[in-house]
């Protein structure tokens, strides 16, 4: 999951992304409402975390021309403001929630969840695809009723390909979706982690369900057929 903070209190920013990443998001920051803008429209984030009060363009700004251009992108708002009338207005912009300074990490983290089960259609905390079974909220992962012991990275490669089960997912959206600027990356990195999770997820005496399309990407499927 990759995420996008815009947010100009440089030690709330530095503790958002630092907290982000160990939970195994990507993430992007900028402190400047332009910029921000600039980071928003150039780059496919699941969601964004979205502070009104910046230099530059504020963030009622960047929140209006982002509907306007129909980008479906989830903002998260982080205000100081708690009253009725501006949580109205910016959901009325086009936010998909308001979370109110001071605020506990643990909320943030928990209401991202909620906006990429929304955005999967899946209202179920769990993911499950035959006898492998992801929770978002632990960041754990089962096969077969037995645990399975992920870094960050896999666990995020793992959930995109589990929320887009039975399709193709193209090496560059993994690396799109897993990685932000500060990574660099190499050509092939996407491949050396699915074999980091095959050897976990598909173990011996387990039937695969990490599958390769030659030329197209990876498919997460019970059976090779259905993808």
């Amino acid at each position: 999951m990759r995420i996008l903070v815009i947010e100009d209190y440089a030690p709330l920013r530095r503790s958002l992304v630092l907290g982000l990443r160990d939970e195994g998001f990507a993430v992007d920051e900028s402190g400047d409402g332009d910029e921000g803008l600039w980071f928003a429209t150039h780059n496919a984030y699941d969601a964004i975390v979205l502070d009104l009060m910046l230099p530059g363009m504020d963030g009622s700004e960047i929140l209006r021309l982002l509907r306007k251009a129909s980008n479906p992108v989830h903002v998260l708002v982080l205000t100081a403001r708690d009253t009725v009338s501006d949580r109205v207005r910016h959901l009325d912009l086009g936010a998909d929630d308001y979370l109110v300074k001071p605020f506990a990490f643990e909320e943030l983290l928990a209401r991202l969840r909620a906006l990429t089960r929304r955005a999967t259609g899946n209202k179920n905390p769990l993911i499950t695809i035959g006898d492998l079974e992801l929770d978002p909220a632990a960041r754990t992962v089962c096969r077969a009723g037995a645990a399975v012991d992920l870094t960050p990275r896999e666990y995020a490669l793992l959930e995109i390909l589990a929320q887009r089960s039975g399709s193709v997912v193209t090496r560059e959206e993994l690396r799109e979706r897993c990685y932000d600027f500060a990574d660099e990356t190499g050509s092939n990195v996407i491949d050396v982690y699915i074999g980091y999770l095959r050897r976990k997820i598909d173990r011996s005496g387990l039937p695969p369900l990490i599958h390769t399309r030659r030329g197209h990407g990876y498919v997460l499927a019970v059976n090779k057929d259905e993808a």
